[in-house]
């Protein structure tokens, strides 16, 4: 499994996403300047330029129109993906740590954090009002954080809700209408790093610093089954076509420097699914991995990492033949 290097960023790489065809990647960095890519040879597209600070989330709207980043320079940007162009700029009280569209691309989301005295926020808009209008519109919702802060974000199915993880290790569903609370899941004891969820969106699965990812169902909240590991997971996601999952993280970035890539445990855990297992590793990296994609059609997945590098994994005609024994 030959991997392709996408080499283009500067700093870290702090989230990457598949559009919904999955022919294009979009990676955020602390760069600021996020990135789109050919996913089937790693050609870089071009840059989104005019963030000044690290750019901490992206999203792109279904129809792959818009790009949605959010940014530690106190802005979130809407930009045409064809010609590069930012349409428009929402200005925020602190640094923005997630963002998304929902799955009809009506509505977007996005969290800010608790810092320079601000309180930690999740603000809705209404994307057709939000690119048409000349004026920019106040946010339809506003749900104010009163408890940890948000560190990540997930629109669950039918766009009527949204699940939020926390810095205390805490999930919670809240009514993206009412911005009532609708249930609340308290299973890690250490800061939630990534929420992803599985094609038919009947589940969603965790990473934490907590050293495990859980895959928890969408509705009931209900633990399902749990990944071990011996690191902080930073991040996980599920494959679309077979009972897997992978799971990425590594020692605490400060700490990497005073240790080799082999001691700092920076590879990616493949699991079972159903069965817990770990049934491999892939290595490259030579930081923490800060965030993991499944490719659409389950062939290929890409993590990007501490080191400022995009791996991409094409998966051979064996991993097809794999069967787990039971």
């Amino acid at each position: 499994m030959k991997p392709l290097l996408l080499q283009g960023h500067e700093r870290s790489i702090t989230q990457i996403k598949y559009n919904r065809e999955g022919d294009l990647l979009f990676s955020s960095s602390k760069d600021q300047k996020p990135t789109v890519w050919f996913s089937v040879n790693g050609e870089r597209l071009g840059t989104y330029n005019g963030h000044q600070g690290a750019v901490w989330c992206l999203d792109p709207s279904w129809d792959c129109h818009y790009l949605l980043t959010g940014s530690a320079d106190n802005s979130v940007r809407i930009w045409d993906i064809e010609t590069g162009t930012s349409l428009k700029i929402l200005g925020t009280n602190s640094p923005v740590r997630t963002c998304g569209f929902s799955y009809s691309g009506k509505q977007l989301m996005y969290s800010t954090d608790k810092s320079m005295g601000q309180q930690c926020e999740i603000m809705f808009y209404d994307v057709n009002e939000l690119i048409s209008g000349e004026e920019l519109p106040t946010p339809y919702l506003t749900i104010p954080i009163n408890e940890s802060k948000v560190t990540s974000t997930l629109w669950g199915p039918l766009d009527d809700y949204i699940l939020t993880g926390h810095d205390n290790g805490t999930v919670c569903k809240w009514d993206a209408k009412t911005g009532e609370k609708l249930q609340t899941m308290k299973e890690h004891t250490d800061k939630v790093n990534d929420l992803q969820k599985s094609t038919d969106e009947m589940m969603f699965v965790t990473a934490s610093k907590d050293n495990l990812s859980r895959l928890v169902d969408m509705e009931t909240f209900q633990i399902l089954k749990t990944y071990k590991t011996d690191r902080p997971v930073n991040s996980a996601t599920i494959s679309p076509i077979r009972e897997q999952v992978i799971t990425g993280g590594g020692q605490e970035a400060m700490d990497v420097t005073t240790s080799s890539s082999r001691v700092g445990k920076f590879d990616a855990k493949f699991f079972h699914m159903i069965f817990e297992e770990e049934i491999g590793r892939v290595k490259g990296h030579f930081g923490p991995i800060n965030t993991l994609a499944f490719h659409p059609d389950g062939n290929s997945y890409s993590s990007g990492g501490e080191d400022g590098y995009i791996r991409s994994h094409a998966f051979d005609k064996s991993y097809y033949d794999f069967e787990f024994e039971y």
